[in-house]
């Protein structure tokens, strides 16, 4: 089995290093080739020329789409350093100008992401226009070694050893409901009057910052009449929606109702276990200007708006 470098020695055509990797990672030649902007056809054919050079397959082509062989394993692995390498000088040039310029790829939860940072990205670009945002979503947590994202804000402490962090804000959890369903149901005055409520809690799925997320199933509750949700579901985003239509109540961060939110906050002698978020990115990155202005706007915006 050839070593890394001499496969990328030996592939050195960097169009078709390029089009494996996309498909790679996109797992079909289709979703590869919107990706690239090439066709199918034209994607595959780079892909068969590719194979015919290193006289290896890459793929198993089944129905349900591409699975790397154990050849494509590794060109990928090497691939992926590359590319991922490669990126890191491009901002690392980008830096070495005076004014922060580039692309910064941002990471956090989708509520978080979706309800307070993006209706703030507009007042960030407009003061750093010469950067370049790209926003990832997602409650699962992106590999910041491997550059799925340059930074991360992240709502528990990071996992991998080579990554600063920052501290940005401690969050509590505390009760909500829609004005809709407290005008149909009334306002419970205890702990205890929730046993006549409905309760939205996150499903078995979700991931969550905290052990004993849904404690409010328990506040309050008589054990021999353990309360039953009337809904799971496993993201917060999706909770946040479901009680802004009125199905029911749910403990939800308390920047909610900092960010113009409708929700009432009811019972509010009950608090929920609370939670930390970060800020995150890796050693490489210290000293990158797009990342430092970035991380004092967020900090200067919490500031603003949660305290």
């Amino acid at each position: 089995m050839p070593n890394r470098v001499g496969v990328i020695r030996d592939v050195m055509d960097w169009d078709k290093l390029r089009v494996f990797h996309a498909v790679a990672e996109a797992g079909s030649f289709t979703h590869a080739g919107e990706a690239l902007n090439l066709s199918q056809s034209a994607v595959s054919r780079q892909i068969s020329a590719l194979e015919e050079t290193l006289r290896v397959p890459l793929f198993h082509r089944h129905a349900r789409g591409l699975i790397l062989t154990e050849q494509g394993e590794l060109l990928f692995r090497t691939a992926r350093e590359v590319f991922a390498k490669l990126a890191m000088t491009e901002a690392q040039l980008a830096d070495s100008k005076d004014r922060p310029q580039g692309p910064i790829k941002i990471t956090t939860t989708v509520a978080f992401g979706s309800l307070w940072l993006t209706p703030r990205m507009r007042e960030f670009l407009d003061l750093y226009p010469d950067i370049t945002v790209s926003l990832i979503l997602d409650d699962a947590e992106l590999d910041l070694s491997m550059r799925q994202a340059d930074v991360a804000i992240r709502m528990m402490p990071p996992r991998q050893p080579d990554l600063v962090q920052r501290h940005l804000l401690t969050m509590h959890h505390k009760v909500y409901a829609a004005p809709e369903y407290l005008k149909k149901y009334g306002m419970p005055k205890t702990a205890e009057d929730l046993d006549r409520h409905s309760i939205i809690v996150f499903g078995d799925e979700a991931r969550t910052p905290t052990a004993n997320v849904n404690w409010l199933l328990d506040a309050g509750a008589r054990p021999e009449a353990p309360r039953r949700p009337v809904l799971k579901v496993n993201n917060i985003y999706g909770i946040i929606r479901a009680v802004e239509s009125g199905l029911g109540v749910a403990a939800l961060p308390d920047y909610l109702s900092r960010e113009g939110s409708q929700l009432v906050e009811i019972l509010p002698e009950l608090r929920g276990p609370s939670f930390d978020a970060y800020f995150v990115y890796p050693e490489e990155l210290r000293h990158s200007k797009r990342i430092g202005v970035f991380r004092d706007f967020l900090i200067r915006k919490i500031n603003d708006s949660l305290y």
